[in-house]
Order: C-alpha cells, then sequence, then structure tokens
C-alpha cells in the first residue's frame, strides 16, 4: 500500500520521526517537571532502554506477524471479510466509524491489561518507567506489541475497514501516545479545553501514578471520552503533579532503567 507515493512502512517512520523529535523538542524547552528522570543522568539511562525496546518490539512483530494491522485490511479487503464488506457505506463513513472502533478496542485493552492478571505481568513494564516522557510512550514488552497487533487484526478483520483507515488510525494512536505521555508544559487552560477532546500529557500522568487509585484512571490514548464514559476519568493526582510519585512502588531504584531487567520483568513474581 502507497500513500503519497510512499510506502506505507515509510511513511509510519517518517510520522513517527517527526512526531518523536517534535514532542522531544517540545519536553526539552518547556517540561512540566524538573526531576533526574526527565531532565539527569538518569534520563539517558532510560532513554536507552526505552528505545531500545521499540527496536527489539519491532523485530519480534515482523517475525512473528508481519502482515501487522495495515497489512491485516488489505487481507480482509481482499478475502471480502468484514461488516463493511457487506455494507454499502461511502468509504469516508467506513473510515471514520472504523476509527472510532479502533480507538475504543484499544481503551478496552488497556483497561484489560490492568484488570487480567496474566496481561498485567506483561503491562507493569510500561508502568515501571519512574520516569514520564516521550519515550515513555514507547516502552512497551514485546509480548505486549504483539498481542496488541493480535487484539486489533481481530477488530479489523470483523470490522473489514479501509485499509487507509487503519493506517491513518496507527499514525495518529502512535502520534498521541508520544504526545500524551511527553513531558511537556501546556497552559492550564489549554489544557483545560483540549482535554475535552485529545488526552493530555496532565491527564495521562496521573494513569503513571504510584498510587493505585490513581493508576486505574484515565486508560485512553486518544479520545477522552471514553473514560468519563465508563467513569474512570481522574483530573488531577492527589498529591499534585510535581508531589506524585511516577511508577512502581514496588521498583523504585534504578533497575526498571535497564533494558535486560525491563525485558525479563513479565518473567518475574
Amino acid at each position: 500500500m502507497a500513500l503519497f507515493g510512499l510506502s506505507e512502512p515509510l511513511v509510519r517512520l517518517l510520522a513517527f520521526a517527526v512526531i518523536f523529535l517534535s514532542m522531544a523538542l517540545f519536553e526539552l524547552l518547556s517540561p512540566r517537571l524538573q526531576r533526574d528522570e526527565v531532565i539527569g543522568a538518569l534520563k539517558a539511562r532510560r532513554w536507552f532502554t526505552n528505545l531500545s525496546m521499540v527496536v527489539v518490539s519491532s523485530i519480534a512483530l515482523r517475525v512473528i506477524f508481519p502482515l501487522a494491522a495495515v497489512g491485516t485490511a488489505l487481507w480482509a479487503s481482499d478475502q471480502g471479510y468484514g461488516l463493511f464488506a457487506h455494507l454499502d457505506v461511502p468509504v469516508w463513513i467506513a473510515g471514520i466509524i472504523a476509527f472510532v472502533i479502533l480507538d475504543f478496542s484499544v481503551w478496552l485493552e488497556h483497561v484489560a491489561s490492568h484488570k487480567i492478571p496474566l496481561l498485567w505481568r506483561i503491562h507493569r513494564m510500561h508502568h515501571s518507567d519512574t520516569g514520564f516522557d516521550v519515550t515513555t510512550a514507547l516502552r512497551f514488552h514485546p509480548l505486549e506489541i504483539v498481542l496488541s497487533m493480535l487484539w486489533k487484526a481481530l477488530i479489523i478483520v470483523c470490522l473489514g475497514p479501509p485499509a487507509v483507515a487503519v493506517l491513518i488510525f496507527e499514525i495518529v494512536l502512535n502520534g498521541t501516545a508520544m504526545f500524551n505521555h511527553s513531558n511537556a508544559r501546556l497552559p492550564l487552560g489549554l489544557d483545560r479545553v483540549l482535554r475535552l477532546v485529545l488526552v493530555t500529557p496532565d491527564m495521562h500522568r496521573v494513569h503513571h501514578s504510584s498510587d493505585h487509585r490513581e493508576t486505574d484512571t484515565n486508560y485512553g490514548f486518544n479520545f477522552p471520552f471514553w473514560d468519563r464514559l465508563f467513569k474512570t476519568y481522574w483530573a488531577q493526582p492527589r498529591l499534585g503533579h510535581e508531589g506524585m510519585e511516577i511508577g512502581l512502588k514496588e521498583y523504585r531504584d534504578k533497575a526498571p532503567s535497564r533494558l535486560a531487567w525491563a525485558l525479563m520483568l513479565p518473567f518475574r513474581k
């Protein structure tokens, strides 16, 4: 599949690079929190581990499930699978509906990763990061990346959405995740308005609190509607953003910043 004359992998790579560099510059020029984990020596170790996780996960996904989301959409279309294959719906309407359903499916998957013990063993690696910046958005265990792709593939086969809608969704999801995990300071007035339609860094930072009451809130990566609809929305951390503890209470040393430790965490008790 090509977009603007560019292959799908190249489009995704260029979008990732532009968004990542933009958010990295944003949080460098206007940091929300001033902590060693996000501005000091520990930041370099965290960034190495979190960025390395992208490479490991990409290789694992390519080996285990090379079709990925867009490839699955193209395959489903060729086979005539999915709801939209049997409905006379304009492509743009099918794309919008598919985008919203895919976003809800990712929200649902995120909730499940906190509520189902086996999935939490894998997902906790993401939450073990004691810092919170743009690279935290990339800190997902390869097992979680593969399972997440299988879940999205199932939804895509059931829906039969336009492949371009899936590509746009993947780029937007990746971009909004980097945005709302960033250590970027937004004006409070802008944050209040923006979080009505988009998950903001201050909103998602609450989810990364070591206080489990706050960790079990604000699951959204893109749209904030689902958390409000299902009453899992929490506006601000109890101790404030400056006073809150980020990460997991059981892992407060520098171990989470090590790549080998992070990769082995799902296999520890």
